[in-house]
């Protein structure tokens, strides 16, 4: 669902994952009363070249894949888009602003 959303809204291609799931012992994880205990956050790091339009397209169609693919209602899902510049990623030995060979557009 994550990947897909970040393929047909990033363009992303199909083999571009880096995803971590922290799982929480239920008496480790605090949520809001008016949420359920599918309460869901999702953080996601990105290079701060991607206009808000895509953004919040990306945040929509987690909203709905998320509801749609498990059931879970958008009340109980909380999604965090963080952004650095380029120069702040390190991949391959150099920094995202020095990347000129990526096989996907980063500016969407």
């Amino acid at each position: 669902m994550l990947p897909y959303c970040m393929q047909s809204v990033l363009g992303m291609p199909e083999g571009k994952k880096a995803q971590r799931f922290v799982p929480l012992n239920a008496e480790d994880f605090y949520y809001p009363s008016d949420r359920s205990a599918a309460y869901t956050v999702i953080e996601i790091n990105m290079m701060a070249v991607r206009t808000m339009a895509t953004q919040k397209a990306l945040i929509k169609a987690l909203f709905q894949q998320i509801e749609s693919q498990l059931g879970i209602k958008t009340i109980d899902v909380e999604i965090t888009i963080k952004e650095q510049p380029a120069h702040c990623w390190g991949f391959r030995g150099m920094t995202g602003d020095e990347a000129g060979d990526l096989s996907y557009r980063v500016s969407v």
